[in-house]
């Protein structure tokens, strides 16, 4: 057994094989064998202390037969190992002999023929000199890794995406710019700043081709047509159209892609769509630019800044090709809710177009020339089958939809063609025309209302106007006066800058309150809870302070206020009524709720020339710079009742 241990031990000499025959002592062959044998400290304790040769060598003999057997498993291991390694290259040197072979008699492989296929595709695609060079050296490369590799698979991948990207491949842009301007007027009702921005686009690049465009970002309230303008301008070019949503990205890689050592490593999805598009100079909208987020991946919205100057964009690197892409001939388009969330540099680079949301009269041309139309083909009806009565799209904008944009409108009309395609489809072949009589037996009852026409002047009740990222609100302003020794009460979910504008409203008051022939009996002997309902929703901002002096004032002095006029302004503790924002989307909610007069700031005068006039038709306004002025106004009959 130990000339068995010695055969399979590379770490014993050949030469105790023989010296073990030549001890004839059972006490001297025990101990010469447990000193070549591995075992652990107890056991050669226990071997030592027993004096019997015989049971030391009974003990011995396990020990090597447990030794020789761990022994002969690694000497199995290794004769495997070294059968595939023989194996392997075994198969090399056949495979070595077999090209060889094949050379010599004019023949090549598969391998060979892929290699030539990927070069005459490399030189087809026609890449920039540098890139092709790049492209080549890969090749090279590729020839030489073993096709069943995965390193192969990588190689040949990256070769595949350099081949496969447009690197000259483009659409002729279509200069004619009245056939432009016809198919904007064609898909798009009104938005005539924004066409005239597209107009002068065209107007440049046909004077200038190789001209710089600008990067153009259409904010605005859901529904009012951003998405669907990017594609009428794709169609107006001539070009092909591209979208991709941002919303909710906040891996950098998204942009940029991922570098190769990575497994599974892709291009970013700019150079994705690129490539899908199958050209070089799409109209690329960028979906949803101002949700973009941000985490320990990355911030994609820096990504974004070398895609949108387009002082660098003209050799974009993505982490995975690694070579620079020209994206100057894209006309990139981008889409938001709100311009506040977008970086300052990101903002910076871009050309802000804003899209307010739609009157009355905008809501219904919009839904008679296109909403209607679409709707009725695409529920496969024809125009002879149903029509839509006037008074009952009123009825369904009014009543069954509360929005700046007309998602919902189409929404709301869609469900009524597949109700009249329904009947159609069950045999009732009758033409249906949709009027004010009917319109429930669709839609049912109504979802909206009015708030204005359901209030009438109440004491200590103003109304407001809010900006909101869905576009402009009215809001209502409620206070109360009560014996409490709470103070001031703010209810409503408003946030720290309108409780500081509520606050400064009420210290206004007191302070002015002789001015106005309010007894300060009265003021000091009552608290007041001012409350802006819809408790659910967040507010905040300072454009509510002179809705709430005037809310203060008619408490006081127990004089209502018309509800159909209408307050916006930030106050001072001096009474001065400072600008505000949102002023275009404030004058189209009011118009839409049916007010009457509303009262802003003076510096807020410039604003007015941006709204359409026909939405300022109707609407009286009044420009104050002083909330005494503002007071004057509203409260002819200064003593008013204050008991």
């Amino acid at each position: 057994m130990f000339q068995q241990l010695v055969a399979l031990a590379p770490y014993l000499p050949d030469e105790l094989g023989a010296l073990i025959l030549n001890i004839d002592e059972p006490n001297r062959l025990a101990d010469f064998v447990s000193s070549y044998i591995n075992f652990d400290f107890n056991d050669k304790q226990a071997l030592l202390e027993t004096i019997d040769p015989k049971e030391r060598l009974s003990k011995i003999i396990p020990m090597l037969q447990k030794e020789i057997s761990i022994l002969e498993l690694g000497a199995k291991i290794r004769s495997q190992v070294k059968n595939e390694l023989d194996k392997g290259q075994r198969e090399y040197y056949l495979r070595e002999q077999m090209k060889a072979i094949q050379k010599e008699l004019g023949e090549s492989d598969d391998h060979g023929r892929e290699i030539e296929d990927l070069k005459k595709k490399i030189i087809d695609a026609k890449m920039p000199e540098n890139i092709g060079q790049v492209a080549i050296k890969e090749l090279e490369r590729l020839a030489k890794i073993p096709s069943q590799a995965a390193e192969y698979t990588v190689s040949r991948t990256y070769i595949d995406w350099l081949i496969n990207i447009p690197w000259n491949k483009s659409t002729a842009d279509n200069m004619d710019i009245k056939r432009a301007e016809i198919i904007l007027n064609e898909d798009h009702y009104d938005l005539d700043k924004v066409k005239t921005r597209i107009l002068e686009y065209l107007a440049v690049k046909k004077l200038k081709p190789d001209a710089k465009g600008s990067i153009l970002c259409f904010i605005g309230p859901p529904g009012v047509g951003k998405t669907s303008l990017g594609k009428s301008i794709a169609r107006a070019l001539g070009r092909k159209f591209i979208r991709i949503s941002l919303g909710g990205i906040r891996d950098e890689a998204e942009i940029r892609g991922h570098r190769r050592t990575y497994v599974g490593a892709l291009p970013g999805r700019i150079i994705q769509s690129i490539k899908t598009c199958g050209t070089n100079n799409p109209v690329f909208m960028l979906d949803e630019i101002d949700k973009v987020g941000t985490d320990f991946r990355g911030d994609p919205s820096s990504a974004l800044l070398e895609v949108l100057d387009p002082e660098q964009n003209n050799s974009f690197s993505d982490h995975y090709l690694e070579v620079p892409f020209d994206l100057s001939n894209v006309m990139f388009i981008a889409t938001g809710n709100i311009a506040d969330p977008i970086i300052p540099a990101l903002k910076d680079r871009m050309e802000i177009i804003e899209l307010p949301g739609y009157i009355l009269e905008e809501k219904l041309e919009i839904a008679r020339k296109y909403l209607v139309p679409r709707r009725i083909l695409e529920s496969g009806l024809k125009p002879s089958v149903i029509s839509f009565d006037k008074k009952a799209l009123i009825i369904i904008i009014n009543s069954y939809t509360k929005e700046a944009g007309v998602r919902n409108l189409e929404r709301m009309i869609g469900s009524i063609c597949r109700k009249v395609a329904k009947r159609f489809a069950e045999g009732k072949k009758k033409a249906v025309r949709i009027n004010a009589d009917n319109l429930e037996n669709f839609l049912g009852p109504p979802k909206a209302y009015s708030e204005i026409a359901a209030r009438k002047g109440e004491i200590g009740v103003a109304t407001g106007l809010a900006w909101t990222p869905y576009g402009g609100e009215i809001l209502f302003v409620e206070s109360i006066k009560m014996h409490s020794s709470k103070g001031l009460i703010l209810t409503g979910l408003l946030g720290d800058i309108m409780k500081e504008s509520c606050q400064a409203a009420l210290s206004y008051v007191k302070a002015n309150a002789e001015k106005w022939l309010i007894e300060q009996k009265i003021i000091q002997d009552h608290d007041v809870h001012i409350h802006i309902p819809a408790g659910a929703i967040p507010k905040d901002g300072p454009s509510a302070g002179l809705a709430v002096i005037m809310s203060l004032a008619s408490l006081f002095k127990s004089q209502p206020i018309n509800p159909r006029i209408a307050f916006s302004g930030e106050i001072t503790l001096t009474g001065r009524i400072l600008p505000v924002g949102g002023i275009k989307e404030k004058v189209i909610a009011a118009k839409r709720a049916g007010i009457e007069t509303i009262y802003l700031p003076e510096e807020n005068k410039r604003d007015l020339k941006e709204i359409p006039i026909n939405v300022q038709r109707g609407i009286k306004f009044e420009m104050v710079k002083h909330v005494d002025i503002a007071l004057k106004k509203i409260f002819k009959n200064k003593s008013g009742n204050n008991k």
